[in-house]
């Protein structure tokens, strides 16, 4: 028979239940403050534990004399039984995958703070991390559908007759996803090869960028101008591209300086090294200024390369430095700007010159 008070139960086991996990989550809250994990946890479980704590208090409350003795009623407390156990393995495959975000996003915060010789080692763990947890979270997503599924009596009494037609399904399934299954096996070898990683910084269809995103199936290119460059991640194993921070995080940075033939090489060099000695972006080891070219316009090409621990602050000292160099020109070697020279008759009588 029904009881009039199974229902109130329910109710108030499903609200002190959420306001269980509410107050977990401000005591996780203050503790977030010194406690990265905590903080971590309220950001990404806060809502699949709501959930899961009403359909687990659901669970334990709910009968099927709550809804009658007739036939009629226990067939629709079958069916509610049946959904809660859907949304309940629903909700604690979520918070599962969101824990797991929340536990490797802590180690992928320490990873950030990496700089210097260790920045490399650090990229690379965090790319293999962003993959593994990712392919983790797909299988447990996987399993949790199968359980769903497998919930159903009729499902179950199919799964004979699946398996025995499991090979030519396999087959079929396997032509079919070729492409996906291919980037995913291209985006674990390049996780796990070293070839790829995070904030590398590469050159691709003539674009420079910055690897922003690294999933199974795409890689997302940060250009230099802060468009977004996505390519499927089997184009990395099947063309070829310059990663410039493959074999460490330190990167030369390049200026080039079109000036006239005037220009004091010398007087240049000594500017060059005296600014980069009271910059912080360079990394006090490698520098030089040389001129590379002479240009058929009838300039000469000044070439200044110094070294920087990492990508942006390689970016960072090419700016600051070719500014310095355009300034120290212009202020005290102005005969040095570029010019372009044309001879005119006149001028060749001036210097004395036949203008025949």
């Amino acid at each position: 028979m029904q009881s009039p008070a199974d229902w109130p139960i329910l109710a108030i086991s499903v609200v002190g239940a959420i306001l269980l996990v509410e107050l977990a989550r401000r005591v996780l809250n203050r503790v977030g403050r010194n406690w990265a994990l905590a903080r971590h946890l309220v950001e990404h479980c806060t809502w699949s534990a709501y959930w899961v704590a009403a359909v687990v208090a659901a669970n334990l409350v709910f009968g099927p004399g709550m809804l009658g003795d007739s036939p009629g009623d226990r067939a629709l407390a079958a069916t509610v039984e049946r959904v809660l156990g859907l949304v309940t393995i629903a909700a604690v495959t979520w918070l599962i995958v969101q824990a797991t975000y929340a536990l490797t996003d802590v180690v992928l915060d320490r990873l950030v703070l990496i700089k210097g010789d260790d920045n490399r080692r650090a990229r690379r763990i965090m790319t293999q991390i962003a993959l593994v947890r990712r392919i983790a979270a797909a299988a447990i997503i996987v399993i949790a559908l199968g359980a769903m599924l497998f919930s159903f009596p009729q499902v179950r009494a199919l799964g004979a007759g699946l398996l025995a037609s499991a090979g030519i399904a396999g087959a079929v399934v396997g032509i079919a996803a070729q492409p996906t299954l291919g980037n995913a096996l291209a985006g674990l070898q390049l996780a796990f090869s070293d070839a790829l990683r995070l904030d590398d910084v590469v050159v691709v269809e003539k674009e420079w960028g910055r690897i922003e995103e690294l999933t199974l199936t795409y890689v997302v290119l940060r250009l230099w101008d802060e468009r977004r460059l996505v390519l499927p991640v089997s184009y990395f194993t099947q063309n070829p591209f310059e990663n410039w921070t493959r074999h460490g995080s330190r990167v030369l940075a390049v200026v080039f300086l079109r000036v006239d033939w005037s220009v004091p090489v010398p007087k240049l060099r000594e500017a060059l090294y005296a600014f980069l000695q009271g910059n912080p972006l360079w990394d006090q080891k490698d520098w030089t200024l040389q001129v590379t070219d002479v240009l058929p316009n009838g300039l000469v090409e000044v070439r200044a390369l110094m070294s920087a621990a990492d990508a942006p602050s390689s970016w960072d000292l090419k700016c600051d430095v070719r500014e310095f160099l355009v300034e120290y020109v212009r202020e005290h070697h102005p005969e040095s700007l570029p010019r372009f020279r044309v001879e005119t008759p006149e001028s060749r009588l001036e210097a004395g010159k036949d203008p025949r």
